[in-house]
Parts: C-alpha cells; structure tokens; sequence
C-alpha cells in the first residue's frame, strides 16, 4: 500500500510538500524524504508524534533510543515501519524539528493507495520556502524573558529582600544592576 502525506507549517503559510511513500517503509524513510524535500540538515534531533484528531501527541517515535527503560515501548525510526503505528486515512502526526523550541511540520495521510507498491519515497508536490530549520532564541522571546526583573519574579513571597542578595558568589552576573536603583534589567 501506499500513502500519501500532505506537510503544512504553521509558521510559513504557502508552505506545503506532499510525499508518497510505501507503508512498509520505515519512519527514518520518512524522516529523509522530509529532509529532502525541505533542505534541512541531518544532523539535528527530531521525532515524530502520532497525534489525535486534535493535534494532540501520543506516541513517539524518535531518532534515536532515548529511553532505556525497559517496560516502556520506545518506538525508534530506524526499527518502526510506518503500517505499525499509521493506517487511517486522516491519520495526525506531528515532526518536531526544533527540539529546543518544539517547532514542527504538520502532517496529514490524505490517501491511501492499496494494492501499489512505491520502493522509494517521492515529493509530488513542493510549494512555498520551509521554515527555517534553527530559531534564534532571540526570535522565541527567551531574550526577553530572562531580562525579567527580579523584583517581579519574588513579587509573591513576601520574606524575599533583595538587598539580602550577595551578587559575589555567582560567577558571570557582573551586570547585574544595583537594587537600589530603578534601573531595569
């Protein structure tokens, strides 16, 4: 049997990529006519998440062993084939490709074709610039979320004084500025 896959990007809106694959391949097929569609490095982590109608994620199938527990299933790309996990027209998954910050390409088995065979997996349709592979953590608000003042994180615990801080003990936060100011991070 083959399916059809359909990629969509939240983030770039003319973004779309269909790929036609043998349902005996392996997720790490898929994984590399992703790659190849998209230009995007192998060298990253990702993996994929078969979701529910929802988008919400159940099960994962990683790159690599991630989990050495053995009562646990680990589902790996190189050892699952994609009929074990997908086979319903419709089915959800998710390919997070920005492990840092949970970035992911949608994608959605639009077709199932029976009684066809396909030995390597193909693009049939490529629209649009993917998004870019690596954000700048500057890009995703961590920036700005660790110049927070430090009054407002203890705002709550009313012992909190920060004049009982001794900036000496800490290594690299020379800049820190002086509580007795109004000046803010």
């Amino acid at each position: 049997m083959v399916y059809k896959f359909r990629i969509l990007s939240d983030e770039v809106d003319n973004f779309v990529r269909e790929i036609a694959i043998d349902s005996d391949a392996l997720f790490l097929d898929l994984h590399q006519a992703i790659l190849d569609c998209t230009q995007f490095s192998a060298d990253q982590m990702c993996s994929f998440f078969i979701c529910n109608d929802d988008w919400e994620k159940e099960t994962e199938v990683t790159l690599i062993e991630m989990d050495n527990n053995p009562e646990v299933d680990s589902w790996i790309m190189s050892e699952t084939r994609l009929s074990e996990l997908v086979d319903d027209e419709g089915q959800k998954l998710l390919y997070v490709f920005d492990y840092l910050t949970e970035r992911a390409l949608f994608i959605e088995l639009f077709q199932l074709i029976p009684n066809r065979e396909l030995k390597n997996a193909k693009c049939l349709l490529s629209e649009g610039e993917p998004p870019i592979q690596q954000s700048d953590l500057n890009d995703v608000g961590l920036d700005t979320a660790l110049k927070t003042n430090i009054d407002d994180i203890f705002s709550d615990d009313q012992d909190f004084d920060i004049n009982e801080l001794d900036a000496e003990g800490f290594s690299g936060l020379d800049d820190i500025p002086d509580p007795s100011s109004d000046r803010e991070f």
